[in-house]
């Protein structure tokens, strides 16, 4: 197999990038910022903790791993026989750090100089995995001290408490670390199963951003990458009922103002939103609930909500919902004056003017976000992954019609679906 390099450029914002098929089965997605002195680079798997049961090609049955097991393993890399990843970044002067969420494991660096030597770490040790009993079971004592940490932090509860209580069966529902049950039963064969299952070069992608050259970043990768065999892995989740498991949910924790979260969960069944869902449905957020709208405004001066107020369309592999969160003194009026204002909006559809402005001023944000080289590689990664390129929102937003944002509107925020979820103060 041979490299193929193509260079993908939006004449509109000047910007360019390079999308490289690597001869290793690997997508290296890398884009020069001029006057940059930070480059950001970030390794990415399509891999997260809703992948807990799978199939890969070859095998006879599925596998069924631990829920938490994706999080214990982006942990576990960073350890070797040696030197571990953050000691070795420490004598480059690398900022180094990773995350899982619910569909991918990305491993990360920032840094000023050193650049090669930072990406050789990188390369090294997301393909290097070392696990034994003993560091395995280290690690559960670890890892068990942070599940029962974010059990205390309200913004992680209320969104989980929303979650359990809008999936029956979709694991998204559980929380991305696991239980200290589930953690248990973790060992090293089973984290080598889940590393050569989805670490596999062909499931992931490499994006680089800001000062940096095309040159530099495959003489590195021609050196370290190790071929990998394409494979296909079959994703597997029980069937998700239409219907919420409760439409409310309420905790007390050590906050001084309530905390909620009012979600709507969405019910047609395809497994991936595609960009131009997710942009309508941030357009249509942005009309609702957006800190320009008249609905915001309300609330503001009502003193339901403070400038904590904000929405997010929360979507992944097999799950989706529009969800409004802050605090509030009162969530349940909150709660329903949004829902109010959606039934408005249903019967008399958006206005050409909302839907202008709202698309205006998301387009610029959009323009805005190429100053940023952390969110910019995380982008490249996400379009990727989702089989899109960087720049094909530029031409979504330019063509995007006042129908269609109707449409969407009509399709989805069905109150059958609504939850909301509370975090009270704790009673003295």
């Amino acid at each position: 197999m041979t490299t193929k390099i193509e260079k993908i450029e939006n004449s509109l914002l000047g910007e360019y990038y390079f999308r490289v098929e690597h001869k290793s089965g690997l997508t290296v997605l890398v884009m020069p910022k001029e006057g940059y002195s930070s480059t950001y680079a970030l390794f990415g798997t399509k891999y997260g903790s809703i992948d807990n049961c799978f199939k890969v090609s070859g095998d006879e049955s599925p596998t069924r791993v631990p829920e938490g097991i994706a999080h214990f393993l982006e942990h576990k890399l960073f350890e070797s026989e040696d030197l571990d990843a953050f000691e070795r970044y420490a004598k480059t002067g690398a900022s180094a750090n990773a995350y899982t969420s619910f569909d991918r494991t990305c491993y990360l660096f920032s840094c000023t100089g050193n650049f090669k030597a930072n990406l050789e770490i990188l390369l090294d040790f997301v393909q290097s995995p070392y696990f034994t009993e003993k560091t395995v079971e280290k690690e559960q004592g670890i890892i068990g001290q942070e599940i029962r940490m974010y059990k205390d932090v309200p913004g992680w509860e209320v969104l989980f408490n929303l979650l359990r209580a809008m999936y029956h069966n979709h694991p998204v529902k559980i929380d991305i670390a696991g239980t200290e049950e589930t953690i248990a039963q973790i060992d090293d064969k089973l984290l080598y199963k889940c590393y050569e299952t989805f670490y596999n070069l062909n499931n992931m992608a490499l994006a680089v951003v800001g000062n940096v050259e095309l040159d530099e970043v495959l003489e590195v990768c021609d050196r370290l990458l190790k071929p990998s065999r394409p494979q296909s892995v079959e994703r597997i989740f029980e069937n998700e009922p239409e219907e919420v498991v409760e439409s409310f949910i309420e905790e007390e924790l050590s906050v001084s103002n309530p905390v909620f979260n009012l979600g709507f969960k969405e019910t047609w069944l395809t497994p991936e939103r595609t960009l131009k869902e997710e942009i309508c449905a941030d357009i249509l957020l942005e009309i609702i609930a957006g800190n320009t709208s008249q609905l915001y405004r309300e609330l503001i001066d009502k003193k339901l909500v403070n400038t904590t107020f904000t929405t997010e369309y929360f979507i992944g592999t097999g799950f989706a919902a529009k969800i409004f969160s802050g605090e509030s003194a009162d969530p349940r009026t909150v709660a329903e004056l949004i829902r109010e204002k959606i039934r408005v909006f249903k019967e008399n559809g958006i206005s050409q003017e909302d839907f202008d402005m709202a698309k205006k001023k998301l387009f610029g944000r959009t323009i805005m976000a190429f100053n940023d080289i952390d969110n910019l590689a995380d982008s490249l990664i996400k379009a990727e992954f989702l089989h899109e390129g960087l720049f094909d929102d530029m031409e979504l937003f330019r063509n995007l019609t006042l129908e269609e944002i109707n449409e969407h509107l009509r399709k989805t925020l069905d109150e059958r679906y609504c939850v909301l979820s509370v975090i009270n103060p704790a009673k003295e």
